[in-house]
């Protein structure tokens, strides 16, 4: 095949804790392929997992295209927090006919983009995991290492599901107050007992893939007015906003309208309860600060990113914003596997 005569298509990637979004467009802000599939954090899946799923996913997106279409690839993904991890899976790609030149940063950096404009902004993501960014117009940015307890993190959909299963569990036998979850936990796993639940995944009869997925019981329980479940969830809303207040002391923003971007599964839960809690903690450390939910899927600000490095007009921006500004234009989803 002749080399084309010039660069017309751009490659986002989006990667996450739970899914992982390819999108090809053409310089004029038109989505030409839309491919979903499993997760891609390296930091979760491994660095060879991680590959494999998005190589699969982009080969899937090209189609027919020569590689040498493209004039910019961009790869944002859950769990590269440190430059060493950038650049170990920028090298790991780097053998793909797709990836010459490609940009890879954190997913954040999607978020941020999908929500806003603005010079000087933070946005917090709560997934399977949590993280922030925070930036200010004259180029300085505030970053996190995002690594588990070794970091000083805590929050997001997983810890959250733990969370569920460790009060249940205390609950139950006696060592913590009763609360809502127990029967909840029972109902959403089917397990007669939290005893029987925790024996089965101890001794591996029951698959353990996190307990991510019983976010929701958690927010369930503190609608209904739990006091255990509500703590847990008011204890999330700090987190949030312990985010904030160090991106804002650290960036000196503490003072200035910014907008607080909060995007992820947890955050597009639109819990009242929790909502209520983070802008009650931001106005009384960023009091300056506005709440924002990102209901985009955070590939937009991935497309956006790379058209932009492409040298797309304004015009193709707001296409590609119309094309991806929700999830329901995505008709397949064909899920990687390994």
């Amino acid at each position: 095949m002749s080399a084309p005569e010039r660069a017309t298509l751009v490659l986002a990637v989006d990667g996450g804790g739970s899914k992982t979004d390819v999108v090809l467009l053409d310089i004029a802000g038109d989505v030409l392929a839309w491919e979903r599939g499993s997760g891609s954090s390296p930091q979760i899946d491994g660095l060879e997992q991680s590959v494999h799923v998005i190589d699969d996913l982009v080969r899937r997106a090209l189609g027919n295209h020569d590689p040498r279409e493209l004039a910019c690839v961009g790869l944002y993904l859950s769990g590269l927090d440190l430059a060493e991890e950038i650049e170990t899976f920028h090298a790991a790609i780097s053998p793909l006919s797709w990836a010459e030149g490609a940009v890879v940063e954190n997913d954040l950096h999607a978020l941020l983009r999908a929500g806003t404009d603005a010079e000087d902004a933070i946005a917090v993501i709560c997934g399977t995991g949590m993280n922030a960014i925070g930036v200010r117009s004259d180029g300085a940015t505030v970053r996190f290492p995002a690594l588990g307890p070794l970091s000083g993190d805590w929050g997001g959909g997983a810890e959250l599901g733990d969370a569920v299963v460790w009060h249940a569990a205390r609950a139950e036998d006696g060592r913590g107050p009763e609360t809502a979850l127990v029967a909840l936990l029972l109902r959403a796993t089917g397990a007669p007992t939290v005893a029987s639940l925790i024996e089965d995944v101890h001794l591996g009869r029951r698959s353990d893939q996190g307990f991510a997925a019983l976010a929701p019981v958690l927010f369930e329980a503190a609608a209904a007015g739990d006091d255990v479940a509500r703590g847990v969830v008011r204890r999330q809303a700090e987190e949030v906003v312990a985010f904030v207040r160090a991106c804002t002391a650290r960036l000196d923003l503490r003072g200035a309208d910014v907008p607080v971007l909060f995007g992820g599964g947890v955050a597009r839960g639109r819990d009242p309860f929790l909502l209520e809690s983070i802008r009650a903690g931001l106005q009384e450390h960023a009091p300056a600060a506005h709440l924002e939910i990102v209901d985009a899927p955070p590939v937009l600000g991935a497309a956006l990113l790379v058209l932009g490095v492409a040298g797309a007009d304004q015009t193709a921006m707001e296409r590609a914003r119309a094309h991806l500004s929700s999830d329901r234009r995505l008709t397949r989803m064909p899920v990687a596997t390994g």
